[in-house]
């Protein structure tokens, strides 16, 4: 692909994806709700640019695709290797291109036209999905002891600042040379902060503080950063749907029907639950309740979906508690007693074969 032959004055919304299958679905879906979002409002004055090492997912979708192969992610990732640093290295080439830009992580979807969070990209403003914890809450980890001397003494930060969840990076071109800082931070810092995933979107909030006011957008956006499995779930549930035609009427207003919110019963629903279980032996008994929550018939079809990871996570929360694995045969001792026969219905069987499946498939 060619470079945009002058400044373009479009706001660009950019995804950076490579890797696993998931992502470019995650992807996929996050693209399609900004676009049923903005089709809602009438208008799409925005671009979307998608760089990817695989064309492929968003052939039907009304982007750029720019490659990305192996060599520009480890130069990218820099002198550590550090993949997460690809990120500010993507969003300060776009910027050479465009007044406005936001890059935005795949694990999200939009509640309203990607237009209103490009009006909080304003100038001297660092646009991130969310403020977090300050500094001061953070004294245990490693990026407070070995970094916050260091940052004291050259005045780069303190007890006061705000922690940033870079799920979202929006900025105006004038303003792209805090991403040029928060890159250097990450190259010297990454050596002295082993095992510090979130280095990229801390070194980002250095480079902001006191130099950028700092806006953020979760009331616009939702970003599944928790319970990732359970809203994947419901994506791949759109995808079945509509992966054929992503864009037609149907698939862009069923992207709204994937909410937000965790596919969970109703209150009474879960104190039923409760009293339901009290014939089942205590072992197991937690374990029945939260696979029942996988049983629930939700109104909701994408929640419906939902299913099979509240049995895996109840599965693995017994694991947990027992520190030992679960065999096929204990497994089965357990959805066979009687009383979880009578509660899980026909259901059992299902649940017992997903759940060998999904352990054996490992």
């Amino acid at each position: 692909m060619s470079s945009f032959s002058q400044i373009t004055s479009r706001p660009q919304l950019v995804y950076l994806v490579f890797g696993a299958h998931t992502y470019h679905q995650e992807a996929v879906f996050s693209i399609a709700s900004a676009l049923a979002r903005s089709a809602e409002s009438g208008d799409q004055p925005f671009d979307i640019q998608v760089f990817s090492d695989n064309p492929a997912p968003y052939a039907q979708l009304p982007v750029r695709v720019r490659s990305l192969d192996d060599e520009m992610r480890r130069e990218w990732s820099g002198p550590h290797g550090y993949h997460f640093r690809c990120k500010h290295v993507v969003l300060h080439k776009v910027l050479e291109e465009s007044e406005k830009a936001i890059l935005i992580d795949t694990d999200t979807f939009f509640q309203t036209t990607p237009m209103e969070l490009f009006e909080r990209v304003q100038p001297d403003t660092l646009l991130c999905n969310a403020f977090q914890l300050s500094y001061a809450d953070c004294k245990e980890t490693v990026l407070y002891t070995a970094l916050a001397e260091t940052l004291a003494q050259r005045n780069l930060a303190d007890d006061q600042m705000r922690l940033v969840n870079s799920g979202v990076i929006g900025l105006t071109r004038n303003n792209s040379s805090v991403l040029e800082t928060s890159i250097a931070l990450m190259d010297e810092f990454f050596p002295v902060t082993p095992g510090a995933i979130t280095l990229e979107e801390f070194c980002l909030g250095v480079a902001a503080y006191r130099s950028l006011k700092i806006d953020q957008c979760a009331d616009l956006i939702h970003h599944y950063w928790s319970r990732k499995q359970l809203f994947r779930a419901k994506v791949r549930a759109w995808l079945d749907k509509h992966a054929q035609a992503p864009l037609n009427a149907e698939a862009l207003e069923d992207t709204a029907n994937v909410s937000p919110q965790l596919p969970r019963p109703a209150t009474w629903q879960r104190l039923i639950y409760k009293s339901a279980t009290l014939a089942v032996p205590q072992p197991q008994r937690q374990f029945v309740r939260e696979v029942l929550y996988g049983c629930c018939e939700y109104s909701n079809e994408f929640d419906r979906a939902c299913s099979p990871v509240w049995w895996e996570k109840a599965f693995n929360n017994a694991q947990r508690r027992m520190k030992k694995p679960i065999a096929p045969a204990q497994l089965h001792d357990w959805l066979d007693h009687w009383a979880v026969r009578r509660l899980l219905g026909r259901q059992r069987t299902a649940i017992y074969q997903h759940l060998v499946r999904s352990q054996t498939s490992r």
